[in-house]
């Protein structure tokens, strides 16, 4: 998601979390938010390596807070990088303009607007008054984040694909807000499901 910069818009303020500190590539977290090569990142995977010959390195995978692209980079054990601090504050869904997504702070009751695009593939999985966490770093709005599993209404269904005997064959369908994704083959329309936020895929019916 892109910093108040590129089109988020919002006043805003809570208390800052700890301050920013120097840490290695052995202290690395998923969540945590770095500086390197000048630019912010957001730890999204890593993985600590030792290959039989030569040494250790850390494999990673970083989101850029002003373009949301993912990079992935290689780094030895004992560099160095500042954490920035970072904090999450919860919001509620109002509505949405033709460009934009407008948010509500749930404790001050000041309104945040974000750019649809930073959005991505999350907006039609969200409904009225959904209760997100708004991600900020150095007090700018980094990244929205929807509950990991949401319930919503189907509202139509396609023709059944029979699949194998282990799964039991799948169908497309949409739902309440929009969203298409495959379901199982006894999901109807004003069922109910489960969908997980991170996958956008079916989990169960709710």
């Amino acid at each position: 998601m892109a910093p108040a910069d590129a089109g988020v818009r919002g006043t805003a303020k809570q208390s800052s979390t700890e301050a920013g500190l120097v840490i290695s590539t052995n202290q690395f977290k998923v969540g945590m938010t770095i500086r390197y090569e000048g630019d912010i990142y957001r730890i999204v995977d890593y993985q600590h390596v030792k290959p039989g010959k030569g040494g250790a390195f850390v494999r990673t995978k970083l989101k850029n807070a002003k373009t949301g692209f993912l990079v992935e980079r290689t780094f030895r054990p004992e560099q160095k990088f500042d954490q920035l601090r970072t904090e999450s504050r919860t919001m509620n869904y109002l509505y949405d303009e033709p460009d934009q997504v407008v948010f509500m702070d749930a404790t001050s009751f000041e309104q945040l607007s974000v750019p649809k695009t930073a959005l991505g593939d999350r907006f039609d999985l969200m409904t009225a008054n959904m209760e997100i966490e708004v991600v900020y770093i150095d007090d700018e709005p980094f990244d929205v984040e929807l509950p990991t599993f949401v319930d919503l209404r189907v509202t139509e269904t396609a023709a059944g694909v029979r699949g194998d005997t282990v799964s039991g064959g799948s169908k497309q369908a949409v739902l309440e807000t929009g969203a298409t994704m495959q379901v199982p083959l006894f999901i109807e329309p004003d069922d109910v499901i489960r969908v997980d936020t991170r996958t956008r895929e079916y989990v169960t019916r709710a």
